[in-house]
């Protein structure tokens, strides 16, 4: 293999693929990135078997090949050469690679690519193609509440249903529930579904670049994986199997009190509430005050720690119904109103033992369903 690549494009297409890097595993090679050309590009790939991501990238190629190169050793060089055309020479018989880049001069100790384990090779036809700006905020809006526990893998992973035109994907993790949903562009001629771990998700949000780009999402039958691709990059990653929970039961029918307020002060109020609440076990009181006829109503958002103090920020809100007393976590809340895109939020309550629901006022496409705290005295 002998290529030659400008080092700005190398170091991107190192970015991407890194993250799939396996940092501890008994194969050597996984902690390996596979360098090969591919019909007039360079293609990397990593995997941990669980996820792999690949891209491609423009070079000049004068002698076809492929091996696989130290990640960490390889990427920390790429990062230190300069702005330049890097020259890569591969000697088949060593697996050593010569690498040159303006002064710079470096010879790489590699693996053999015939022992990288076989990249997806996927069928694109009959793929799902939705756009990459949906994709990335329905990920942004639903992934964070996806719970970190392996005791329950299930609950890690981010459930996707495709029915007629329609995308949903929803994530849980005991405490709270996001859902959001979108339309395709073609309907498919069954339904899908399948539980995706969010990591995989919030890896194809951070390499989709391009917000005009289209994805195409695979899901071959009895792989058990998913592969997404764009023009430039690939990421399949393995499902998680198990029956997720019905969340629609989840999701209050109801509500006795509506408050609507602004999504910007009520966040601002959160972070400020979550400054003393972080110091304790997180709670934050929601306490909802309807107005006179004339005046507005009021939000107190509070949050307090014996050893630091205590915060109450009061938001005018519109409300109808009686007065609440609620708490939930405020990192919680903070969480979900940071993923909101519209002026004003709307919080659905009951009573100060059942479940909030936040809705974005003017968005159907998107809820969350967040657990109340105990109010304590």
């Amino acid at each position: 293999m002998k290529v030659s690549v400008l080092q700005e494009n190398l170091a991107h297409g190192l970015s991407i693929v890194s993250r799939a890097v396996s940092p501890r595993s008994t194969l050597p090679v996984l902690g390996n990135i596979l360098i090969a050309t591919d019909e007039g590009r360079l293609r990397l790939s990593a995997t941990n078997l669980e996820l792999g991501i690949t891209c491609w990238i423009g070079a000049k190629i004068e002698e076809e090949g492929s091996t696989t190169v130290p990640a960490r050793t390889f990427t920390d060089l790429v990062s230190t050469l300069p702005p330049d055309r890097v020259q890569m020479d591969l000697s088949v018989r060593t697996q050593n690679m010569h690498v040159r880049c303006g002064a710079s001069n470096t010879d790489l100790k590699c693996i053999d690519a015939q022992e990288f384990p076989p990249m997806p090779v996927p069928d694109l036809d009959g793929g799902i193609h939705i756009n990459v700006a949906e994709i990335k905020e329905m990920i942004q809006q639903v992934a964070f509440a996806a719970s970190t526990d392996e005791a329950r893998p299930i609950l890690t992973g981010v459930l996707m249903t495709v029915d007629g035109n329609q995308i949903t994907l929803a994530a849980a993790d005991g405490f709270r529930l996001s859902v959001r949903s979108a339309e395709l562009s073609a309907a498919v001629e069954r339904p899908l579904q399948a539980v995706i771990p969010a990591r995989a998700l919030s890896e194809l949000a951070r390499i989709s670049t391009d917000a005009k780009e289209v994805i195409t999402m695979v899901l071959p039958p009895r792989s058990g994986r998913v592969i997404f691709r764009t023009k430039d990059a690939e990421l399949a990653s393995q499902l998680i199997e198990g029956s997720f929970p019905d969340y629609q039961q989840i999701i209050p029918r109801n509500f006795q009190t509506r408050t609507v307020l602004s999504t910007a002060s009520f966040l601002k109020a959160c972070k400020q509430a979550e400054i003393f609440a972080r110091e304790g076990s997180l709670i934050a009181r929601i306490s909802i005050t309807p107005g006179g006829e004339l005046q507005p109503g009021t939000v107190e958002i509070s949050g307090q720690s014996e050893e630091t103090g205590s915060n109450q920020t009061m938001v005018d809100a519109s409300i109808e119904g009686p007065p609440i007393l609620i708490a939930f976590n405020v990192r919680f809340l903070r969480e979900v109103l940071d993923v909101i895109k519209t002026p004003n939020v709307a919080l659905e309550t009951s009573v100060d033992t059942s479940p909030g629901v936040i809705r974005p006022v003017g968005d159907h496409k998107f809820l969350h369903v967040i657990m109340p705290m105990h109010l304590g005295s």
